[in-house]
């Protein structure tokens, strides 16, 4: 395909060096054509524990933890070495994930390579060392330091929606912090974390057992993975599902564990916002990436009072969002990434159908699309907050539109939801929208269009959404541990 994909298939990279998987090669799809685009090394139980192996060494044995300098210099060369081959890995993006390209020149490749500085930067200017003074205890004083450092070997286990943006986002503060790491990437997408083996052993000086990728379609790999005593932190994003059993195999050897979960985000649109703008605005961010999101706001909360208003303008701005080719500039709305993606969405269309929901626009496959994993982004309504596309998180282009009581109704039904990740809240008046903001349960809220979404900012939810924080100090801190040395004064 391009220089980055040799033609075999991309390789494992397990102590320093690219190596074939034990287990030979598995097949990733082009989603908007269902065409196999190559094969990525298939690893087995065995180059797992290799993996792990070499991270453990590398922790234990080098002064990769203690060289801060270094590790932001390997960081920034890994960041160079990325934006010197942005083009192929823009074209692997489009082809293996179905991004639209206007989404590559952020958060699904250009963004996320750039917060690289962050997390390089951080490993030379966070106080890795705090004074507390002096102290007496039982006739003793003593002066207290509090040290910062590095968790260990982490096992980083990572979903297919935004590959690079999630990959990066868990190796950069990772690396930053002085771990090693083990990436288990998504079977759906192995090209977009493994060309990353290539570019850390031609361009970084990153030493050998720092990180480790393994790609592999046998899904037991995660779980061995999570219960490896090895192993001393495990971060992951993925379902709410998943994240439970990640948790439970955790449980065992008692590590830390950073969990991204599922999403079923509110839009809560106050009678003196305009309706039109904030209901056209919440409609096409459904549709971005074909809605695989966890954080994008999927509920659209009404006044009662403005409910059909609020139906026709999210109907007519969702009817010009034709799901279409992700190559073409001006496509929003590409692929699902799978099959099964597909079936799973026209599930949850089916069940609203059942529920006595109206389907205003869309609903099933576009008729022009013979191939590819398509669904047209979707408008639900006159269905209630308890209705099961209300409450499950669906990850496609479909939106269900809710109607809301006032202020207090609207806070009521936004929390009604096992999830807290994200939302947004639209008002003219601002104590009103203060209001609402302070009494919504979620981890990240957008106001009236505000983008919370950066490389200094943490991100992550309340409830079933997750435990801990990604990105930001928040999320550079949750790779490290706290020591406390006293010594006499």
């Amino acid at each position: 395909m391009n220089g980055l994909v040799p033609s075999e298939g991309t390789p494992l990279l397990i102590g320093g060096k690219l190596v074939p998987g034990s287990a030979g090669v598995f097949a990733t799809v082009n989603p908007a054509t269902e065409e196999v685009l190559g094969h990525a090394a298939n690893a087995s139980a065995a180059d797992l524990d290799a993996a792990i192996a070499a991270a453990r060494t590398a922790f234990d044995e080098t002064d990769w933890s203690r060289n801060h300098a270094f590790r932001a210099n390997c960081l920034r060369q890994l960041r160079d070495a990325m934006r010197a081959h942005v083009e192929e890995l823009r074209e692997i993006t489009i082809a293996e994930v179905g991004a639209p390209v206007m989404l590559t020149s952020g958060p699904q490749l250009e963004g996320p390579i750039g917060d690289l500085s962050f997390a390089a930067d951080l490993a030379e200017t966070y106080a890795w060392e705090t004074d507390l003074g002096t102290a007496v205890q039982m006739g003793i004083t003593s002066r207290r330091v509090v040290r910062r450092e590095a968790v260990g070997v982490v096992g980083a286990i990572t979903p297919w929606n935004f590959p690079h943006q999630i990959n990066l986002a868990k190796i950069g503060p990772a690396l930053a912090a002085g771990n090693t790491v083990v990436l288990k990437p998504a079977p759906d997408t192995p090209w977009c974390a493994a060309v990353l083996g290539t570019l850390i052993v031609e361009h970084t000086d990153i030493p050998a057992g720092v990180i480790n990728i393994v790609t592999s379609d046998d899904h037991q790999l995660g779980a061995q993975l999570v219960a490896d005593p090895r192993v001393d932190m495990i971060t992951f994003t993925g379902s709410t599902q998943t994240g439970r059993a990640v948790m439970a195999g955790a449980s065992a050897t008692l590590k830390r564990t950073f969990l991204e979960l599922g999403g079923k985000s509110a839009a809560i649109v106050l009678d003196d916002a305009d309706i039109v703008g904030a209901v056209s605005y919440t409609a096409f961010s459904v549709a971005v990436h074909a809605g695989q999101g966890c954080a994008l706001t999927t509920r659209l909360l009404v006044p009662r009072a403005s409910y059909d208003t609020a139906v026709e303008a999210a109907a007519k701005a969702l009817a010009n969002l034709q799901a279409g080719d992700p190559t073409k500039p001006g496509t929003i709305c590409g692929p699902v990434i799978s099959e099964r993606q597909r079936d799973r969405v026209e599930r949850y269309l089916d069940i609203a159908r059942e529920e006595g929901g109206r389907i205003v626009v869309g609903g099933g496959r576009p008729g022009d699309k013979e191939r590819g994993f398509f669904i047209e982004p979707t408008l639900i309504a006159d269905l209630p907050n308890t209705a099961t596309v209300a409450q499950e998180e669906i990850f496609g282009p479909v939106l269900v539109i809710i109607a809301h009581d006032g202020d207090d109704d609207a806070i009521r039904q936004a929390n009604e939801s096992p999830y807290g990740l994200s939302g947004s809240v639209w008002g003219a008046d601002p104590d009103r929208v203060e209001r609402v903001v302070a009494g919504v349960r979620t981890g990240t809220l957008s106001v009236n269009g505000g983008l919370w979404y950066h490389a200094d900012a943490p991100f992550g939810g309340y409830k079933h959404s997750g435990i801990g924080r990604e990105m930001g100090v928040a999320g550079f801190e949750e790779y490290l541990e706290t020591k406390l040395v006293a010594t006499p004064a």
